[in-house]
């Protein structure tokens, strides 16, 4: 129960709750009236400037709207400068295209012609390749049978004979030479030159120490090689040894002879490392020649056989030249007889011309039939006719 002045409520009569709540209800409706009316009158003061914003911003919406026209009016007239300018591109383009097409043909034409070309001079070279590769081929082949030939002492020997004879074959004539021709003392030269007396006829002897100069070449460390080199220098000892026992014979060959090796890299080797060993045959009167050198020397010892040549001829060309000079004399004597006879004819038609010429002044005057007096230095006596 609660008193208000002289007025009880029951708080517990809903009557009551009913009541208050209207006026609670009424007095809120109010004051949201009077709120609403405040918050109108402030509305209306922020709506104010509000207006006046959007009465420019109408402005600018207007001014906008007008400017959106003329860009569209803009755009238009870029888009037709864009579609002639893309048309004439595109023009450009399709010329430029055509230009490049056609230069692109020509490159390509040119190009193919050259690669043909290419192609045609690569096969060419490829047929050359395949040449030098069967010439190689067969090269190894000749080198490997040649490698069969040096393995063999016997073949190897022939293969040093067969180079002699044909150095010897293409430096002196036929009859200056001889090969494998037996010596008194039944030993065979491999060749045998005719030279005259001194020095006489001269043998020429091949030999190939290979095996020596094989195992030099192939040495390894300062001494294995002077063992090698010693080898080496043996074996050619032994060589010029035999020549000079089995080939200089007195009386029947010259004082010396030639030992042939048909390696230029042995003589080199001689001559560079053994010294001593050409000195060595120096004194047993054996010359060392290589291919080169040997060919040099055969062509000194045909200048040699020419010159006992035209000395063995020269006697004949003495002979020769006397019956020349006789002929000529012959001639001589000839000549004047026929000089003698010719001046003699040539005094005796002088003669017979004069002759003539009295001979024809005669018969001019006979022929006008006047019988005058001949002239004084005629001489003579006219015979006069008798008168009828």
């Amino acid at each position: 129960m609660i008193q208000i002045g002289s007025i009880q409520i029951d708080t517990a009569d809903p009557v009551t709750w009913a009541v208050a709540g209207a006026l609670i209800a009424l007095a809120l409706v109010i004051w949201l009236i009077l709120r609403s009316g405040a918050a109108a009158s402030r509305a209306a003061r922020a709506v104010e400037p509000l207006a006046h914003q959007m009465g420019t911003l109408g402005g600018r919406v207007q001014a906008l709207s007008d400017g959106q026209q003329r860009l569209a009016g803009g755009l238009t007239h870029v888009s037709d400068l864009q579609a002639r300018s893309q048309a004439q591109m595109m023009e450009a383009m399709e010329r430029r295209l055509e230009e490049v097409q056609k230069s692109m043909g020509d490159t390509l034409h040119g190009t193919s012609t050259r690669t043909a070309r290419s192609l045609g001079e690569l096969q060419q070279k490829l047929e050359q390749i395949d040449k030098a590769q069967a010439n190689i081929e067969k090269l190894s082949g000749d080198v490997l049978g040649l490698q069969d030939i040096l393995s063999n002492k016997q073949r190897r020997g022939m293969f040093g004979e067969i180079q002699l004879n044909d150095i010897v074959t293409k430096a002196l004539p036929a009859d200056a030479y001889s090969f494998q021709t037996t010596l008194s003392n039944g030993k065979r030269a491999d060749c045998l030159i005719h030279l005259p007396n001194p020095p006489g006829p001269l043998v020429i002897d091949a030999k190939f120490p290979l095996e020596a100069y094989e195992a030099l070449v192939a040495a390894d460390g300062a001494e294995a090689i002077k063992r090698a080199l010693r080898d080496l220098g043996a074996a050619v000892r032994v060589h010029i040894k035999a020549i000079s026992e089995r080939y200089i014979i007195e009386g029947e060959t010259a004082d010396g002879a030639v030992m042939f090796l048909p390696s230029e890299a042995v003589y080199a080797e001689l001559h560079a490392r053994l010294p001593e060993v050409v000195r060595a045959g120096f004194d047993a009167r054996v010359w060392i020649v290589s291919p080169t050198t040997c060919m040099a020397t055969l062509n000194t010892m045909r200048a040699v056989l020419k010159d006992a040549r035209m000395r063995e001829q020269a006697g004949e060309i003495r002979k020769a030249l006397k019956q020349l000079h006789r002929d000529v004399e012959i001639v001589g004597e000839r000549a004047g007889k026929l000089e003698t006879h010719l001046r003699q004819a040539g005094e005796d038609v002088d003669g017979i011309l004069t002759a003539s010429a009295r001979a024809g002044k005669r018969a001019e005057r006979l022929d006008n039939f006047d019988f005058e007096e001949l002239a004084p230095d005629e001489g003579g006596t006219v015979v006069p006719l008798p008168r009828v």
